[in-house]
């Protein structure tokens, strides 16, 4: 039995209304399996401690409370989900609690209450200030939800983080620096710049696919992502992973811990955990999760992986080269073979001619360039 992780990430699936580009494990307008998946979840974190056997708490160090929309936890529920959590693990020595939250939910009642429940961070889904676009992208909040909200947050918390999107339809090019502009203004200590990604059976999908929704070219893109991380160092907020900018000392500990592919354990309908080398993922299926007897056949509601060397040398390329700070090549070299070796030699020479990779003593890290084909450079390393 391994030991208990320090990383614990707590997913809570409801949506009031799903957004278009979504393909998270997230559910619009189930409110009446809101109550019962809250106790499911307070079954299965108890299951899981239970099953170490231990007489001492285990010690955490950063919980994450993502979603789905977790700003629409009731505050009863989750005022007893923490005090489930104390009775399980030690949060004495915690370093971060992040809950996710939409524009539309902050209010002071809820702030004042995540604040005494000892949560230290928000992230706030911004994804772009134009109602238009987030009418059509069904996102519930609008631009004035946001000004009230980065209004109040400060009262109650000084570590905020927004998330915008590059890339969506209907944003042109004058319009996302323009609001750059804005955010780099704002009382944030951190901003996540994702790139669209069209999964397939979205509704995005299909309006991309039908011609009512057109995105932007591939230099596109790259141009106005290296532009973007130039404009947020400007202002001391600084890239430390591909979609991730921080001022100094507000790097998010928890997303760290998954590229540094430290031990974590999720909880709830589709959350996923890692021990250092299995990989397990709940069911997605919300009925199949409610219906599972975690206090008889144990914590195990998941379906496991043990990662085969191949598996581990794709994932720590894949994580370490998300991370500004790269990659050291002593550890790739562990996995490889001498004809592996000489070919992955190849390649990389390869990719650093074309200005992907740069390489500075023993690690290597992708350029800006090379940040936005993250995948595609993995895939031709290997």
């Amino acid at each position: 039995m391994t030991s208990p992780a320090k990383h614990l990430y707590i997913h809570w699936p409801f949506c009031s209304k799903k957004c278009h580009y979504c393909d998270f494990v997230a559910f619009q307008q189930h409110e009446n399996f809101q109550e019962a998946y809250h106790y499911k979840l307070l079954q299965e974190i108890a299951a899981y401690t239970n099953s170490f056997h231990q007489i001492t708490r285990p010690p955490i160090d950063t919980i994450f409370i993502g979603g789905g929309t977790p700003s629409l936890y009731d505050l009863a529920w989750i005022g007893e989900l923490f005090a489930h959590l104390h009775n399980h693990f030690d949060l004495t020595q915690i370093k971060e609690i992040t809950i996710e939250a939409n524009p539309s939910d902050i209010d002071e009642e809820k702030l004042e209450a995540w604040r005494e429940l000892g949560i230290t961070r928000i992230s706030m889904g911004v994804q772009c200030l134009n109602d238009d676009v987030l009418i059509g992208l069904n996102r519930r909040q609008r631009a004035t939800d946001v000004f009230r909200a980065l209004r109040l947050i400060p009262k109650y918390f000084d570590n905020l983080s927004i998330d915008l999107i590059l890339g969506l339809p209907g944003i042109s090019t004058s319009e996302w620096f323009a609001t750059l502009e804005q955010a780099v203004t704002w009382p944030i200590k951190h901003i996540s710049i994702y790139f669209l990604t069209v999964h397939e059976k979205t509704p995005l999908y299909f309006s991309v696919q039908e011609g009512k929704a057109v995105l932007a070219d591939d230099q596109t893109m790259i141009d106005m992502y290296e532009q973007t991380v130039h404009i947020l160092e400007q202002h001391g907020i600084n890239q430390y992973e591909i979609s991730n900018f921080a001022k100094h000392g507000f790097a998010s500990l928890h997303n760290q811990a998954y590229w540094e592919r430290k031990p974590y354990q999720g909880f709830g309908v589709g959350a996923s955990s890692f021990d250092g080398q299995k990989r397990s993922t709940n069911d997605n299926n919300l009925t199949r999760y409610l219906q599972i007897d975690t206090i008889n056949n144990s914590h195990d509601v998941s379906r496991h992986e043990i990662l085969t060397p191949q598996q581990e040398l794709l994932e720590l390329l894949m994580l370490g080269l998300r991370q500004k700070k790269g990659l050291d090549l002593h550890h790739v070299v562990y996995f490889l073979g001498s004809e592996e070796k000489k070919r992955f030699t190849a390649n990389l020479a390869t990719l650093i001619q074309a200005g992907l990779i740069e390489q500075l003593g023993s690690t290597i890290r992708l350029t800006l360039k090379g940040m936005v084909v993250e995948n595609d450079v993995v895939v031709r390393l290997l």
